[in-house]
């Protein structure tokens, strides 16, 4: 890193001298302090993951318990994803302006309360309401981007954050090997199910302390960068504004498209006057949106921005399209697996969860993996590959029938898998890289994609069967293999402002 003079600046001209050196030091050490708040940081992630997913292999206790049809549980599906999309976007704003150990803590105990509410909750009605409000635990992932992004340099954030994310994302295959097992021999009895999840949340409230006393949000000495304003992304030219603009519709259309199907149209989970309110609050909700944008960026686009300050937002365009596709397919498949599996071959829960559970345990590996192909051969070259790969690996699924060898579909399912999580991976390798003061709200937007994804392929198999929802997929993924080749590879430096005025620099490649 390096301080240099802006023009018309009062800032001393030099370097960074012992103290600069010192940090650039302090970042580039992996010593216990950047381990273990990796480590401290991925459980967190995968405490949130156990909770949000900790419904989907308990299918057969909740339906029988309410009695629910098939529509109703698939309803709950979409519902568990839905408020993921603006809560992704509100707590990546908190991330870059409080940090993330205060954001992290109070994202943990308040997730907890929420998976009492469902855990206890007495009708559909109450049910799928506490389903929709876990969705706000989605969000967590958000976070801790942001924290491993500040703790490691970029040549080697990839794996950092592959093994965050892998090993966070475990927690959904942690929760269908486990959950079914604790609710039916721990518990047992009709209400096991609702133990096994208050258990969940009651470990949660105890690490969301836990967390806010062991967790840092930079190395000792280093600078936390805050974005100027809060209430959108900063943009650098007109074109950019517009662009921004128009990824924010997908994000909308994904709500409205989620009101649709809980309104009598689908379900009828919403009255027709209260679908109609929710439509035009969303109307609301987006226009008010593109105000504060406009508030944000106002200043920018009358003054321009300086050169060495720009970057383009086609790159987080590019990386919000591959969630859509990798992360968005992932959240759908791990939320029908179990239930694929138990219908295809006849299986009992328990088994279909440890089956389903196949398809989130190559986290372990795969992510960081990607992450790790991201830094040694660049982050195009390796998306784009991985994005291949998943489309292949989709396009075997969809021929899995009950002719089948149970063996042989687990086998399918762990090659898909493989290239769906290493893509996330790689995603994420470079969402620190693009402007480190944005990222949290770079990662908030990035991520809220990946549950516009899962809401727009579990819409579709709520009308299709599984064969169709795969190809459904393998589509999707081949577009955003064309969208990734206009990705560009992050040299150089990044340029972010200190509060004296004075610039510095941090390397992303």
């Amino acid at each position: 890193m390096c301080d240099v003079r802006i023009p018309g600046s009062n800032a001393a001209l030099g370097n960074t001298g012992d103290q600069g050196m010192s940090e650039r030091l302090n970042i580039l050490d992996f010593s216990s302090k950047s381990i273990r708040t990796l480590h401290i940081t991925w459980f967190a992630f995968f405490l949130t993951f156990v909770m949000w997913f900790s419904f989907a292999p308990l299918k057969p206790f909740i339906m029988e318990a309410f009695n629910m049809t098939n529509a109703q549980w698939k309803a709950l599906l979409i519902l568990n994803v839905a408020l993921t999309i603006p809560a992704r976007i509100v707590i990546g704003m908190l991330v870059d302006k409080f940090g993330p150990r205060i954001v992290y803590s109070l994202l943990l105990i308040t997730s907890a309360f929420l998976c009492w509410g469902f855990a206890f909750a007495q009708t559909y009605e109450q049910l799928a309401l506490f389903r929709f409000l876990c969705g706000f635990i989605g969000a967590g992932f958000v976070i801790g981007i942001r924290m491993v992004g500040e703790w490691f340099p970029a040549k080697t954030v990839g794996v950092a954050e592959g093994v965050y994310g892998g090993w966070g994302n475990f927690g959904s295959t942690a929760a269908a090997w486990t959950l079914p097992a604790i609710a039916a021999y721990v518990y047992g009895g009709d209400d096991g199910w609702r133990y096994a999840i208050a258990t969940v949340g009651a470990i949660a409230l105890v690490y969301g302390i836990f967390f806010y006393i062991k967790a840092r949000n930079t190395p000792k000495g280093s600078t936390y960068f805050k974005p100027k304003k809060s209430g959108g992304l900063e943009v650098t030219s007109k074109k950019d504004f517009w662009f921004y603009l128009a990824m924010n519709i997908p994000m909308y259309a994904a709500l409205a498209v989620l009101t649709w199907k809980l309104s009598p149209a689908g379900v009828s989970l919403l009255s027709e006057m209260t679908a109609n309110i929710l439509w035009v609050g969303l109307a609301v909700l987006f226009i008010f949106q593109t105000y504060q944008i406009y508030g944000v960026n106002k200043e920018n686009l009358a003054n321009g921005v300086p050169e060495m300050q720009q970057y383009k937002f086609k790159q987080v365009a590019i990386l919000n399209w591959s969630y859509f596709v990798t992360f968005g397919s992932e959240l759908a498949v791990v939320s029908m697996l179990p239930a694929f599996f138990m219908e295809t071959f006849d299986l009992t829960p328990v088994m279909a969860g440890l089956l389903g559970g196949a398809f989130a345990l190559m986290n372990l590996v795969a992510r960081p993996g990607g992450g790790l192909l991201s830094d040694r051969f660049g982050r195009k070259k390796t998306l784009s590959i991985l994005i291949c790969g998943l489309t292949i690996g989709y396009l075997i699924l969809s021929q899995i029938d009950t002719g089948w060898a149970v063996a042989a579909a687990v086998v399918a399912v762990l090659f898909c898998s493989f290239f769906v999580q290493a893509g996330e991976g790689a995603v994420f390798a470079m969402v620190p890289l693009i402007q480190r003061r944005m990222t949290g709200q770079i990662a908030g937007m990035t991520g809220a994609f990946g549950n516009v994804g899962a809401v727009t392929f579990l819409t579709a198999y709520s009308f299709v069967d599984a064969s169709t929802f795969f190809l459904v997929i393998a589509g999707s993924a081949m577009v955003c293999f064309l969208i990734v080749q206009f990705l560009e590879e992050p040299e150089g430096h990044m340029t972010e402002v200190l509060p004296d005025g004075t610039v510095q620099l941090i390397e992303v490649s």
